[in-house]
């Protein structure tokens, strides 16, 4: 398998960018919708990022429009959103696949190390999120259910 940081990303912005870019930090891989019962989850996201970013963490958030067409929005819609609802100043980037024959290269590789309930792969709704530590492993995923702020005690200890 190749190394996370070898995978393509597009930005929101529409621009190119490998996951090596966040090479050496923590990151919390997010896939994020604007018209979900987890939205809210952003704030918590934002708080997450603003807290640990200068001791390295970065939280990723990908919109992904998979589970009730719950981000109809085009990448203008969205970023509009995030900027104006909750002052997202974390990455964001293009509307991504995570499930099925089009998943993301990025979330393929995220759901085959941090598998779900029961060993399960299939991420099941928005606001899933994985763990990945320094050297580009993810070491934890979370459910939908979880909320930001109670993964600061997984996070603190990646980023000493």
């Amino acid at each position: 398998m190749t190394s996370l940081y070898e995978i393509d990303l597009q930005t929101i912005d529409g621009q190119a960018e490998k996951v090596g870019a966040f090479a050496g930090k923590v990151m919390l891989v997010v896939n994020v919708a604007s018209r979900c019962g987890f939205t809210p989850q952003y704030a918590g996201l934002e708080a997450l990022y603003r807290q640990y970013r200068e001791r390295g963490l970065v939280v990723l958030g990908f919109p992904c429009d998979q589970f009730g067409h719950q981000e109809p929005g085009d990448a203008a819609e969205i970023k509009n959103f995030c900027d104006l609802q909750y002052d997202v100043t974390f990455p964001l980037f293009a509307k991504t696949q995570v499930n099925g024959e089009g998943a993301h290269p990025l979330y393929r590789a995220l759901k085959s190390e941090a598998r779900g309930l029961l060993g399960t792969q299939a991420i099941k709704w928005n606001f899933t999120k994985f763990l990945v530590d320094r050297q580009g492993k993810a070491v934890r995923r979370y459910a939908p259910t979880d909320k930001p702020a109670d993964l600061a005690k997984d996070i603190e200890p990646l980023l000493d």
